[in-house]
């Protein structure tokens, strides 16, 4: 079928990406094709993720919240049973080829890599985030990781311009006949940054530290190879008929560059300078600035641009592609998440229902319904907010809405009820 009776559809996931580190949330780094994206786009000013990185990635890929499958951390494990009808998997019954340029993370190892769950070709870390110029994951079994479909290999380059490049190649030589999904979990911004002399040299002078003008090179790096992607689609006449979106797979992260347990790769020392204002907290929380992250979406003559504040979540996409694909929605899926298609084409509300978002080790969780916001942590009482006025989280309302609270805490314990009823077996 015709490329141009389906949509083609890229992905872009930045990593550890902060609430106020791109220039169109008012962001210290500049980011000119973000920001033209940006007014180009819709903007999804309440699209939230999980707390932390390979949860949003099963979340994305299934159409359900990551806890079914029972990940809540960071894995180098295999996440997905082989046999889950994967966002790849259908798209390749409608047939869509299927690319993962990247960083995985679903399973550290080529044997769980992504061709495994219907990818066609991959390419970039099959763990987590790597050092920018050797490539390397966190000392220990999964630290070689650099792959091309299922093959470890050694390249030279930095990170950002190896993924893009690879991208812009694949996407010049593809078959234009057929319809494509194109993911793209880029690296950047996840510690340990360390940034060419090029990107350095064009940081703004207003920022003086060495860690934060490694930061802010890497952001702007990021942004310049949305731009190249953007271009490519152009060039090769693709533009008009592909959805492209950017997001983030989680708030941004203030952990120490150069103390983890990375091989040496000369990278600066001290904190990341990620800002997730005015939002509260950062990656690994439940609150905002854990979860809620910059998120675009671009479909020329398709979908107005503009803002939308009706909240929706990463497990919403695998609906909303498939049915853009043509898919009919099948129950035996128990997708979480809802199709936003229509919505985004007639520029209405989305649909209202409960997200649940499990945190880190199941430690806290959160609950919007509505206007509201309910996290209930392991060793504390639940707190409640009104999301749409109070973003920051200023004030808990719990001890004014006993009631509201208990039959919230109800619908968030029928959202648990089908937690770990997908787990990988002998996991």
């Amino acid at each position: 079928m015709a490329s141009d009776e389906k949509p083609n559809i890229v992905f872009i996931i930045a990593d550890d990406l902060g609430w106020n580190d791109v220039g169109f949330h008012g962001g210290n780094a500049p980011t000119p094709n973000l920001d033209s994206l940006a007014r180009e786009s819709l903007e999804l000013t309440r699209h939230y993720v999980a707390p932390v990185c390979s949860p949003t990635r099963v979340g994305l890929l299934t159409g359900r919240c990551w806890s079914r499958f029972g990940i809540t951390t960071p894995t180098n494990h295999q996440a997905l049973p082989f046999d889950t009808v994967t966002l790849p998997r259908a798209l390749k019954a409608r047939g869509y080829e299927t690319c993962l340029i990247g960083k995985w993370h679903l399973g550290s190892k080529p044997e769980w890599g992504p061709q495994h769950f219907c990818f066609d070709h991959s390419y970039g870390s099959l763990a987590g985030g790597v050092t920018a110029w050797t490539h390397r994951y966190k000392k220990g079994e999964f630290s070689t990781t650099w792959h091309r479909n299922h093959e470890l290999l050694e390249e030279e380059g930095h990170v950002t311009d190896l993924l893009t490049a690879e991208a812009i190649r694949w996407i010049s030589e593809r078959d234009l006949e057929a319809p494509f999904f194109l993911y793209l979990p880029f690296t950047a911004v996840h510690l340990p940054v360390n940034e060419p002399e090029e990107w350095l040299q064009k940081v703004p002078d207003t920022i003086t530290s060495e860690i934060g003008r490694h930061y802010a090179a890497c952001i702007m790096h990021l942004d310049d190879s949305v731009g190249k992607i953007r271009a490519e689609l152009e060039r090769r006449g693709l533009a008009e008929n592909t959805i492209l979106v950017f997001t983030s797979d989680n708030g941004g992260s203030t952990a120490t560059n150069n103390t983890q347990p990375y091989p040496v790769d000369d990278s600066p020392s001290g904190k990341v300078t990620a800002s997730n204002a005015p939002l509260r907290d950062q990656k690994g929380s439940v609150y905002e600035g854990g979860i809620r992250v910059p998120t675009l979406i671009h479909w020329p003559g398709k979908v107005e641009p503009g803002t939308s504040a009706s909240p929706c979540f990463i497990a919403d996409w695998m609906p909303t592609f498939c049915q853009l694909a043509g898919m009919e929605e099948d129950p035996d899926l128990k997708w979480d998440g809802v199709s936003l298609a229509d919505a985004l084409r007639s520029g209405s509300d989305f649909p209202e229902r409960a997200i649940y978002i499990a945190g880190v080790r199941f430690r806290s969780s959160a609950l919007f319904l509505e206007d509201w916001k309910l996290i209930v942590h392991r060793d504390r009482d639940p707190e409640l907010y009104a999301i749409l006025d109070d973003p920051s989280e200023r004030k808990n309302l719990s001890s004014e809405r006993g009631e509201l609270i208990e039959e919230l805490l109800k619908t968030l314990t029928e959202q648990q009820q089908s937690d770990h009823d997908s787990v990988v077996k002998g996991q």
